[in-house]
């Protein structure tokens, strides 16, 4: 029995997720599975592999895993929270082989992701090395709630960078490319919402010295940086910085196309979304000023 049991999250995957599974399958770990309401194969697929299933409406990532964590009763030494798009790759899996090497007061393992689109590795523009907070002590681990969209795993404690343990991800619903757009569509009104709440509680994350024993301390870094540009301006910059200084052009067509929605696509919309909200709140307050006078 392995040390480890796996997380995953689902919604209609079933054409991810004998991909993952079959890739942890050699270490006979306890799986289990929270869906959101799949309505194709996804269910039949978990109870073929024997998960533990549970279902629960999905709001956003981060209470979806929080639900997770705290309705799971996992009774191994280490949880492993893994997205159904995503693969162990065989490097990764040496390491979860030799877990009797990790040192007693670790807490947590950051595995370094492998981004792939339209059947391409996506290597430059800064998306490689990704390191992500994975893999943790049970009962140690939880997921942070300040966010909205994407989620994170924290732990207070000792952690470790796998640089070569890769984590292999790819959509391929994505590869239609108006999956994609709806479905950053939808991901952009809660970054919009997430910011808006910033700027309007006057809570921009300062700008620190940047801390490089933690893959998630340079994140919070590189976001008090880009709280602090100028709306519509700091989207181009972000896409002429991945592209060009970080070499983005190198990953060829399907770079291209990836760095551009997601740099400048993804963030403009983003952009848009927060003045439209700043201005309606502008005039909610004027209102409320006007009939308070």
């Amino acid at each position: 029995m392995a040390q480890f049991s796996i997380i995953v999250l689902t919604y209609n995957e079933e054409i991810h997720l004998p991909r993952l599974l079959n890739s942890v399958r050699e270490f006979n770990a306890p799986l289990y599975v929270l869906d959101s309401g799949s309505t194709d194969k996804t269910l039949d697929i978990a109870e073929d592999h024997e998960a533990v299933i549970l279902i629960n409406e999905f709001r956003n990532h981060p209470l979806q895993w929080d639900f997770a964590l705290k309705n799971f009763n996992i009774n191994t030494s280490w949880t492993i929270g893994l997205d159904a798009d995503q693969i162990v790759s065989t490097q990764l899996k040496n390491k979860l082989n030799n877990l009797s090497q990790i040192e007693d007061d670790v807490q947590g393992i950051y595995f370094n992701r492998k981004n792939v689109f339209k059947g391409r590795w996506i290597r430059y523009g800064g998306y490689f090395p990704k390191y992500l907070l994975k893999m943790f002590r049970t009962g140690v681990g939880y997921s942070d709630l300040n966010e909205m969209m994407d989620h994170k795993f924290v732990v207070n404690g000792k952690t470790i960078v796998w640089e070569d343990g890769y984590l292999i991800e790819e959509n391929l619903k994505e590869n239609d490319i108006s999956f994609w757009i709806n479905k950053h569509n939808r991901y952009s009104d809660l970054v919009a919402l997430q910011e808006f709440n910033l700027l309007k509680q006057e809570k921009k994350v300062p700008a620190k010295k940047k801390l490089n024993t933690n893959p998630d301390h340079k994140i919070k870094y590189y976001k008090s940086i880009w709280q602090q540009l100028p709306l519509f301006l700091r989207p181009f910059l972000y896409f002429l910085y991945r592209y060009f200084l970080r070499l983005g052009f190198l990953d060829g067509r399907e770079g291209l196309i990836f760095h551009f929605m997601q740099a400048l696509w993804f963030r403009f919309i983003v952009d848009i979304k927060i003045y439209q909200l700043t201005k309606n709140y502008k005039v909610i307050k004027k209102k409320h000023v006007h009939i308070g006078d």
